[in-house]
């Protein structure tokens, strides 16, 4: 295939097939937030519900991640992430035909959340682990740039489709199409390419565990890069999700002012995928953390009440540094921590980020309704991110980080 230097990774057969069927998923995921909203409104019209059923896809992810990312250190990942999409296509096929034939209750939605959500624990960290082995060292975060690139469409283009379905033939086709969406991953999963698996660890799975926060905790750099990260989440991506569309409905016209600031935020998540294709920091945490302060702008301008088409436009760059920074962040780890351990690291990853985010979303809101009202609370979350930001490039094992060439990798990929 003739590709241009920066499409390089997907001459690689392996990594093309890969890119195929985690493009697919992608965009059926970006369709759940909507379909799923209006299936549990049509069907018992309570926001409450519909708050407990959001919530049965997200306990499961943050009490069965760690378990997934041991599993998915001990045993083949493609294999993991083929009974993961399974899972999820069964899942979701049922809640389909459920929604579809007019049978569906509450309990139903609950029950095939949690599944679906416990599944998605054991596939997250397996993405990162089989990525280095389906594409040449040298394209890693080109791959990882292209993931992220596929990630942001399928955020952006997931709900346009998803509002189309809902709208003509509803909700229930929607979540159809997004279980179709993980029959199409596992095929292509199934084509790949893949050299034969370790033997499986001889410890126990607490063993396991214990080693992967063993690794996680002794490498200064990534536990404060997610203290970083996690006062980020809190302090300044939360108050603009939950203060901003008050801001917006109260100053700026309503919904279709926020609707614009949001469709600002995901063109810059995908100029940033752009970006980290061709950016390759000597630094990359240094340069990548650092970039965290374009957030401060967007909870400024929401702050002072400014124009909407001013706020949207300083949204750009504040989603071009989020997948630019996962990017980066994604290859670091790639590149500094040994295969075997890959998977469980990135679970402690994860982890951080499932259990601040939804803390910082509850904190918000009570600020602002209770102490500081909307304006102090995003100046509070600017002034706070802008010193952590600071803070974080100031410290020797952030700024001394530096990339490692392809060669040097702790574990070197298996070529495609």
């Amino acid at each position: 295939m003739r590709l241009p230097g920066r499409l390089g990774a997907l001459r690689e057969r392996n990594f093309r097939l890969f890119f195929l069927g985690q493009a697919t998923s992608q965009l059926g995921t970006g369709m759940v937030g909507v379909a799923l909203s209006f299936a549990v409104l049509d069907l018992t019209g309570s926001v409450s519900d519909l708050g407990l059923v959001l919530a049965a896809q997200t306990v499961p992810l943050v009490v069965f991640l760690l378990v997934g990312g041991t599993v998915a250190d001990r045993l083949p990942r493609r294999a993991v992430m083929l009974v993961s999409d399974s899972a999820r296509f069964v899942t979701q096929g049922t809640l389909a035909a459920l929604l579809i034939t007019g049978h569906a209750e509450l309990w139903h939605l609950l029950a095939l959340q949690f599944l679906g959500g416990t599944a998605t624990a054991f596939f997250l960290p397996s993405v990162t682990g089989l990525t280095t082995q389906v594409v040449s060292a040298e394209r890693l975060q080109e791959a990882n740039a292209l993931r992220s690139l596929a990630s942001s469409g399928g955020s952006i283009a997931g709900p346009a489709i998803a509002g189309a379905l809902v709208a003509t033939v509803g909700p229930g086709w929607a979540l159809g199409a997004d279980a179709g969406s993980f029959a199409v991953s596992a095929f292509f999963l199934g084509r790949l390419r893949l050299p034969p698996h370790d033997l499986i660890s001889q410890t126990t799975m607490l063993r396991d565990l214990l080693e992967g926060w063993q690794e996680f905790r002794s490498r200064t750099w990534l536990v404060l890069a997610n203290v970083h990260a996690a006062i980020a989440n809190v302090t300044m991506l939360a108050p603009f999700y939950v203060i901003g569309p008050a801001v917006a409905k109260r100053s700026l016209g309503g919904a279709g002012a926020w609707a614009l600031i949001v469709s600002c935020f995901g063109i810059g998540l995908v100029a940033g995928g752009l970006i980290s294709l061709t950016l390759r920091p000597r630094r990359p945490m240094l340069v990548g953390l650092a970039a965290t302060i374009s957030n401060v702008p967007a909870l400024v301008l929401l702050a002072v009440r400014a124009p909407a088409v001013v706020i949207a436009l300083s949204a750009i760059p504040a989603g071009a540094t989020l997948t630019f920074l996962n990017t980066v962040w994604e290859t670091t780890l790639q590149q500094q921590v040994p295969q075997r351990l890959l998977s469980r690291i990135v679970a402690y990853d994860w982890l951080a980020a499932l259990v601040f985010q939804p803390i910082g979303y509850a904190a918000a809101g009570l600020v602002a309704a209770h102490l500081l009202g909307l304006s102090g609370t995003l100046w509070l979350g600017a002034a706070i991110g802008s010193v952590s930001t600071v803070f974080i490039v100031s410290l020797p094992s952030i700024r001394q980080l530096e990339a490692r060439p392809a060669a040097a990798s702790p574990e070197p990929a298996t070529p495609a």
